[in-house]
């Protein structure tokens, strides 16, 4: 007998039936992920809850092939309205909203206008996330973004750019903070290669100097002691994922790293999460 599949909310169990259309995913074997929509489930636990729960995920899901260990760093650069309107409806919790973003993937090379990044589109339609995203370098990124400038990208690219530059200039988007964390990627290869489970510790972030090539976040948002886990899917999330994760007594919670940086360090009106 096969077991139901479930969304969980903070309030209850949803179940869900999906078409064909209801999702999209765009690549090949060797391409880059440029489109996608997923469901979402955020929690935050220790580092000894970290550990204990990594034991039982590993009967189940395998390190991400694409990074040493499944381990990378992830350094974000947020953009949003003079009035902080991405912000406020992340707050208020508009079924509908986005926000855009330079993604950096920190290595130990030198970061200069010349470096790959991806610019995001990251938007919410109800419960489901969905993202799109251009690869370029850094210097075409910061041009389209503050200058209209359209960089010289694949043909696959051209309707996220064109997106991209009408958000930019509709909303005069300015940079708003930057986030940098560790994360350790798992994935629930066997069943659903689109399982995808991140622990994210060290979270840190900047509202000033908002440049990606310089010296990374170094206000933490978060305890280090802490990590925000995220299991992510495309369709479903499996019940065995949600019940395991119940058994180590960890609580789903609603946080978003972007409001967590803006609340501490632009407006104050929070001070870093401890546990």
């Amino acid at each position: 007998m096969v077991r139901p599949y479930y969304i969980l909310t903070p309030d209850s169990y949803y179940r869900w039936r999906f078409t064909p259309s209801s999702f999209f995913i765009i690549m090949s074997s060797t391409d880059t992920i440029r489109k996608f929509n997923r469901f979402e489930l955020k929690y935050i636990l220790t580092l000894e809850q970290v550990e204990r729960l990594k034991k039982d995920l590993l009967k189940y899901v395998v390190p991400d092939a694409h990074a040493e260990n499944g381990k990378y760093t992830l350094s974000s650069l947020y953009y949003d309205t003079p009035d902080r309107r991405h912000y406020w409806e992340k707050v208020e919790w508009l079924k509908f909203r986005r926000k855009l973003r330079i993604r950096r993937y920190v290595t130990d090379d030198a970061f200069d206008e010349d470096s790959k990044v991806y610019v995001e589109i990251k938007q919410r339609v109800d419960r489901v996330t969905q993202k799109r995203r251009a690869p370029m370098n850094y210097g075409d990124a910061l041009r389209l973004i503050h200058e209209g400038i359209i960089p010289p990208h694949d043909d696959r690219d051209t309707q996220v750019i064109e997106e991209i530059l009408h958000i930019a200039e509709e909303n005069r988007l300015t940079p708003s903070a930057i986030t940098t964390y560790n994360r350790e990627a798992f994935f629930w290869t066997e069943h659903d290669q689109w399982l995808r489970i991140t622990f994210d510790t060290y979270v840190s972030y900047k509202t000033k100097y908002l440049n990606l090539g310089e010296p990374q976040a170094e206000w933490y948002m978060l305890s280090p002691h802490l990590s925000i886990l995220e299991v992510k899917a495309n369709e479903k999330i499996p019940y065995w994922i949600t019940e395991l994760v119940a058994s180590h007594g960890i609580k789903l919670i609603r946080i978003s790293k972007y409001c967590q940086a803006v609340e501490i360090g632009a407006l104050g009106t929070k001070m870093m999460l401890t546990g």
